[in-house]
């Protein structure tokens, strides 16, 4: 269009001819521009065209939706991320100091049970020892016991061979025979000793414990070692007549002196 604006205005500048002249125009061929379809076409492109800006336009403004909605939703998972990790560090506090607080109940339990082992092993060896010392203290009763039994058994073999001798030396030796309030002792009163009162007593008393005659008190006192041959003389014959016409005879002699 612009190709014809020259010739236009100079067709403009030049003086107006003779209206009865034929026009120059009416001997120009018709030329057909085509303005109609250009028109059309430039239309359509409009309409394209702002159909593209608008699709152009929605399409940035999805992505910019979508990525403000990514952007959100890395930021909401950056924030659930640090809270999972704030409660996993709280967790791991947690679980470090129960392991903490587990380990020290560990140590004084282990402390407690070598305590009470120590104990256990103390009260095992006090508990062993207490049954030695019973076993050995059994073994010394039952000792005695068979020696006291074995002894009563001699008593009262020789009483039930001698209960007349014993008749016959307690009425000649003028003696009696009573108990001196144990069970292992016998008293041996004599009278008619002292030739200046007959009346007078003198005692002992024989111990019947052991397997040999033992004289632990007399009145009047005696020399022990007088005493002493007479258990020796009586321990080795047996004779329990042997310990009563010695005993008198040291009497007698203790009197006269």
């Amino acid at each position: 269009m612009a190709a014809f604006e020259p010739s236009l205005s100079q067709s403009l500048n030049r003086p107006p001819m003779s209206t009865a002249a034929p026009s120059m125009a009416d001997s120009l061929p018709n030329t057909n521009f085509g303005f109609d379809e250009l028109r059309d076409r430039m239309t359509k492109f409009s309409v394209r065209f702002d159909a593209f800006i608008e699709q152009s336009r929605k399409r940035v403004l999805e992505e910019r939706n979508q990525f403000r909605m990514n952007v959100a939703e890395l930021q909401e998972d950056q924030r659930m991320k640090k809270k999972d990790m704030e409660i996993l560090q709280l967790k791991t506090s947690t679980h470090q100091q129960t392991v903490s607080k587990e380990a020290a109940e560990k140590r004084e339990m282990q402390a407690a049970i070598a305590s009470l082992t120590e104990q256990r092993d103390k009260n095992m060896a006090q508990r062993d020892a207490l049954k030695q010392q019973i076993a050995d203290t059994q073994k010394e009763i039952d000792a005695r016991l068979a020696a006291q039994r074995a002894h009563a058994a001699r008593i009262d073999a020789q009483a039930r061979f001698n209960v007349p001798e014993l008749d016959f030396w307690v009425t000649n030796l003028c003696m009696r025979i009573e108990g001196a309030g144990q069970e292992d002792r016998l008293r041996f009163i004599y009278s008619h000793i002292d030739e200046k009162d007959w009346e007078r007593e003198a005692w002992f008393e024989l111990s019947t414990a052991s397997r040999d005659y033992d004289v632990r008190h007399c009145r009047p006192k005696l020399e022990r070692e007088k005493v002493e041959r007479v258990l020796d003389r009586v321990n080795e014959t047996r004779e329990l007549v042997v310990l009563l016409k010695g005993m008198r005879e040291l009497f007698v002699e203790a009197m006269k002196s």
